[in-house]
């Protein structure tokens, strides 16, 4: 297994952006999320460019000639970073092979192929087959590695001297409606959350070598052996009414909660989720005029001196 960029989704160890929405612990079919996952890192295009922006300002004067994306799923982000560092060759590393299919795809599309290249690998495992670079970014896969501290520290061991580390964990949950949109009990997404914490806390704890750890991300860096450089929290902000394809998004979000929570949730809830997947009714996520997109994401930084 490895980990690819996300939010919390059913993964023990994969690596790419993706929202959680949970099932069972067992591995979740990449390839069949694939376009999915690719719609919400696009969707969060801007904070991806403008934490690029960032990074490449944390290494100043640094030469950078080579980044490595671990868990880069469909490549968005991986283009992200290979625009902010024209001088490097940008590496996507991800396990799913369809997942880097897209990711090469859309290196050709961009006009990046000679800069991207790609390596399917398991993480943290096949991380010393992939050399060093001077900037690491990972993306929501170390809370689904067992231990989480000694992820970072091969993570850290991988970083050339002045390279920086940019670790993206935690945030806070993503929001799309009102507190009270009229139908069942007001609060649906926070009970949406209480679940969706306790899959996770459950995920976790199945993991192999599972270690309970803080989760202080700046403290665990300097465990890692690294200076922290700074955390910063980036804001997704798609106000209402959304267009189609941020529309169907959280369409895709909403059915996943009601596939996947359906044993954790109230029977109330879950008739909530039914009315909101129903396209033919007003109360629908595809009719409502109310639904937005609102998500922050944390980036933390450490840099190798």
């Amino acid at each position: 297994m490895t980990p690819h960029a996300h939010s919390h989704q059913p993964s023990p160890a994969h690596t790419h952006s993706h929202s959680h929405a949970h099932h069972a612990t067992a591995e979740p079919d990449w390839e069949a999320l694939a376009a999915h996952l690719e719609r919400e890192a696009e969707l969060k295009s801007g904070f991806l460019e403008e934490a690029a922006a960032w990074l490449h300002d944390l290494l100043g004067n640094r030469a950078v000639t080579r980044v490595l994306d671990l868990g880069s799923g469909p490549g968005v982000t991986t283009i992200a970073l290979a625009h902010a560092f024209p001088g490097a060759e940008t590496v996507a590393v991800d396990s799913t092979y369809g997942l880097l299919e897209r990711a090469r795809a859309r290196a050709e599309r961009e006009g990046l192929a000679s800069r991207i290249t790609t390596r399917e690998a398991e993480l943290p495992a096949g991380l010393p087959d992939l050399g060093t670079a001077e900037l690491i970014w990972t993306s929501n896969v170390v809370h689904h590695l067992g231990d989480q501290r000694a992820a970072l520290e091969t993570f850290a061991s991988a970083l050339r001297p002045g390279g920086v580390l940019a670790v993206r964990e935690g945030g806070l949950p993503t929001r799309f409606l009102p507190r009270d949109i009229g139908v069942g009990r007001p609060g649906l997404q926070a009970r949406l959350d209480v679940a969706e914490e306790d899959w996770f806390s459950a995920m976790r704890a199945e993991l192999p070598g599972h270690t309970r750890t803080v989760e202080d991300w700046p403290a665990l860096l300097v465990a890692a052996g690294l200076a922290p450089t700074g955390s910063r929290t980036f804001l997704t902000d798609l106000s209402a009414p959304l267009d189609p394809v941020a529309r169907a998004h959280v369409r895709a979000r909403v059915e996943r909660f009601r596939e996947n929570l359906a044993d954790d949730l109230a029977a109330e809830d879950l008739a909530t989720l039914d009315t909101l997947l129903d396209d033919a009714s007003p109360d629908g996520i595809l009719r409502r005029p109310d639904v937005f997109l609102l998500t922050a994401t944390t980036v933390h930084t450490a840099v190798r001196t």
